[in-house]
């Protein structure tokens, strides 16, 4: 047992600098504050030395409500769409959709729901702390800075003698936000404090206590969501006052200021909650609060790290190793273990057990109406979120996205029975808390019907790289109900005979027709193909598991013989992203949906099926590495599955490309914010999940039938390198070194020992794994 926890805590020291982003000055944009989570409560402060913003969030604050945007007579147009789609004549098709086959009433307010029903994931506030000093100097030494081991951000400088110092965490210990602030000299500290949202709001003091409240907008009677913060100040020497809506502190040594915030989502008593919360934080001198959280914390973070060695350009501010980076990458080799501990730092902020799995920006809004409402696009986004938990050990991070699937379950059942008149359960493009299966309001977009199938690939993941029988057993109606839906709604195409979806679309791309019009609307999408060619393949064997549904089964079996194939190759020899050879009417459109048999699916494989993988790689080819952010992320684990290390990492390269945009893009240009946060533009946290996973899957690959390990090392990497604590398929925890390209050192646990293939070095090997001992979990 000794010999374990040695080696997890040996391979989590590499170097402190390591561990931590900094910066020489404050925060110019909310694109550069340090993101602080517990999973529930966020908080991203600014640094400001005399004004200081901090914007709080609460990963359950929704606008809207539940709704039924359902059209009840959909399945009425169906046969006549479907007519249309197998003449030829898509364009009409997509008209009739459009008329018949959207969401009904506002749907998603078109990405600007915040008032609709629909909803919007909002901020929950701001925190101002407005700083009075002595003397009217400039500061020296400024710092601020994120330790990702620690999940804690500190800010300090020197001004007139005295060294101010804040530290800031969200904590995972009595889930309350602190924040301490500490002058070198007594009586130092003289600030005021209030808070603020941009509408709906209202604030008060009940004593010693700053409140803050509310109700969102539900897009209905405007008696939607309620929410609470309250922040209380506890005081070493000085003073303290409550008047004109703010606390204003004077002569103070140190402060210790605590906020506790709560909604009411799914009836919480959030009132009682919150101040149940402050009171039991406030009985806690800091250093306790911090030793409890850290110690929650790392429970979680330190059981995965990964080292490339270090430089000087370790030393030095985050944002100018970000500048330096893509010039010569070679010059700071810890910047890419650093944005791979970020990913997973972002993860355990963001999400925990029991709650909502990170929205498109996790559970960092500094807005009313969030860029795409902040919602849950199921054509990659939040399927991208949740890629890195298994691989990175950090497995119980999947559960809240299976109880969100669940939750939409019945409401995909009523979506299902309206548009299709089928069995099961479907969701389209975009969903949301309050359960929202339709139709978007745009067939060119809104009408891609394979959100239920990809959704449930996430789902599977967690069982294949855990072997949890009994969570099998929980999913497997999820899972069902989704191979259900599409078991009952596939038709004859003409030419060959397939299976295949219709209507449907390739996620938002579309094509010309050869009268020259253009439509998105199609049948059979490759990315539909491949779905439900694998669901169909998980379903199947998952009923053999548990014992359960042989009728089904063979059903199943027998209809999976009639898909179309995993992919087919076009006459530029490229892999057709639909039936027919359509040409695309953005040819580097940035969605590569037809290479998902490629990742996360493993239907394509170098090994297995080269063909295809040659025409999955004549697609990226053509497409060009050039993307936002989260799709530069997603090209990257298409070449670590190619195993083309040195493209792979170009791909790297090109995340870290530093912007501090902020329109909407779809096109080139996408990377990374100076505080690392991933830029589609705007902020999407999806890239920065995606990126963790493309690193994560050049150091080591399960989805073959065996476990590899630097199936996709760049020539930059070769000279060595250690990781501790990935996961591969079959719950292997893998721990190994490298030299000159080669494997030097690699052990392999699992609860159970037991005889696994390992390919390294070239050499496919039988390796007996070694049990871990009770109570470590790696």
């Amino acid at each position: 047992m000794k010999k374990v926890v040695c080696l997890a805590w040996i391979f989590l020291g590499f170097s402190a600098s390591a561990q931590r982003i900094w910066y020489a000055k404050p925060a110019a944009q909310w694109e550069e504050t340090l993101p602080l989570g517990n999973g529930r409560l966020g908080m991203m402060p600014d640094g400001g030395v005399k004004k200081e913003s901090v914007v709080l969030n609460d990963i359950t604050l929704w606008s809207g409500s539940p709704q039924d945007a359902n059209n009840p007579d959909a399945h009425k147009s169906l046969p006549k769409i479907r007519e249309l789609i197998l003449a030829g004549r898509n364009d009409e098709a997509q008209a009739l959709v459009n008329k018949q086959f959207v969401a009904r009433g506002a749907g998603s307010g078109h990405g600007n729901g915040a008032n609709v029903p629909f909803g919007c994931y909002q901020v929950l506030g701001t925190l101002h702390l407005d700083y009075q000093y002595p003397v009217a100097s400039e500061p020296v030494d400024y710092q601020r800075e994120l330790s990702l081991s620690d999940a804690m951000a500190s800010t300090r400088f020197s001004l007139g003698g005295v060294t101010y110092r804040r530290e800031y965490l969200t904590s995972f210990g009595d889930d309350v936000s602190v924040i301490r602030l500490t002058a070198s000299k007594p009586g130092q500290l003289r600030f005021s404090v209030s808070v603020d949202r941009p509408e709906r709001f209202k604030t008060a003091l009940e004593g010693q206590e700053l409140q803050l409240s509310g109700q969102l907008n539900n897009g209905t009677d405007g008696n939607g969501m309620r929410y609470l913060a309250r922040i209380r100040v506890v005081l070493k020497e000085g003073t303290q006052s409550a008047k004109d809506g703010k606390l204003t502190i004077d002569g103070a040594t140190e402060a210790l200021l605590v906020i506790s915030a709560g909604t009411d989502f799914r009836g919480n008593d959030f009132v009682q909650n919150t101040r149940k919360e402050l009171e039991k934080a406030l009985k806690k001198p800091f250093a306790v609060q911090k030793k409890e959280h850290t110690a929650k914390y790392r429970a979680l973070y330190a059981r995965a790290d990964f080292s490339l060695g270090t430089t000087p350009a370790a030393e030095k501010p985050t944002d100018e190793r970000l500048e330096a980076f893509r010039a010569n990458p070679s010059a700071d080799p810890a910047l890419v273990p650093l944005y791979f501990q970020f990913g997973r730092y972002l993860s355990i902020a963001s999400t925990r057990v029991g709650l909502l799995p990170p929205n498109l920006q996790g559970l960092w809004a500094n807005q009313i109406q969030t860029p795409w409402n902040g919602d849950y696009h199921l054509d990659v986004n939040i399927q991208m979120n949740q890629w890195p938990v298994e691989v990175v050990n950090l497995p119980e991070l999947n559960l809240p996205l299976a109880d969100l699937v669940k939750g939409m379950v019945p409401f995909g059942e009523k979506t299902a029975k309206a548009y299709y008149r089928a069995e099961g359960w479907v969701a389209h493009v975009i969903t949301n808390v309050w359960g929202y299966t339709e139709p978007g309001e745009d067939a060119s977009w809104g009408a891609t019907n394979a959100g239920s199938g990809w959704i449930c690939n996430n789902l599977w993941q967690h069982y294949e790289f855990t072997n949890d029988t009994q969570y099998l057993r929980d999913i497997y109606p999820v899972l069902k109900g989704s191979a259900a839906f599409y078991n009952s709604v596939l038709i004859r195409e003409p030419k060959h005979g397939w299976l295949v979806t219709a209507p449907s679309v390739s996620p938002e791309n579309s094509f010309y027709l050869p009268n020259g019009k253009t439509a998105a609307i199609c049948m059979g999408p490759t990315i539909d193909n491949q779905i439900v060619r694998e669901l169909f393949s998980h379903v199947i064997h998952a009923s053999e598991v548990l014992g359960v549904d042989e009728a089904f089964r063979q059903t199943l079996i027998e209809k999976r013989k009639l898909l179309p194939p995993p992919g087919e190759v076009a006459s530029d020899g490229r892999l057709k992203e639909w039936l027919e050879e359509y040409r695309e009417v953005e040819p580097k459109h940035r969605h590569i949906s037809h290479l998902y048999g490629l990742y996360p699916a493993s239907l394509i494989t170098p090994e297995g099926t080269p063909e295809l993988a040659e025409a999955a790689r004549k697609v990226l080819e053509f497409k060009g590495d050039d993307s936002p952010g989260w799709s530069k992320a997603y090209k990257l684990l298409f070449w670590a599955r190619l195993r083309d290390g040195n493209r792979a990492y170009k791909l790297v390269r090109e995340l870290f490309s530093l912007t501090r945009e902020t329109f909407m893009n779809n096109g080139a240009g996408g990377g990374v914010y100076p505080n690392m946060l991933s830029a589609g533009p705007p902020f999407q946290i999806d890239g920065n999940f995606g990126g963790t996973a493309g690193i994560a899957e050049m150091l080591v690959q399960s989805h073959a039938g065996y476990i590899e390990l630097l199936p996709a090392i760049p020539g930059e990497w070769k000279s060595g390198g250690a990781v501790k604590g990935l996961k591969a398929r079959g719950n292997v925890t893998v721990d190994f070194t490298w030299k000159d390209g080669k494997i030097t050192r690699a052990r392999f646990f699992s609860p159970v020992a037991q005889t696994v293939k390992v390919k390294y070095d070239g050499q496919i090997r039988d390796v007996k794994t070694e049990k871990l001992p009770a109570g470590i979990k790696l």
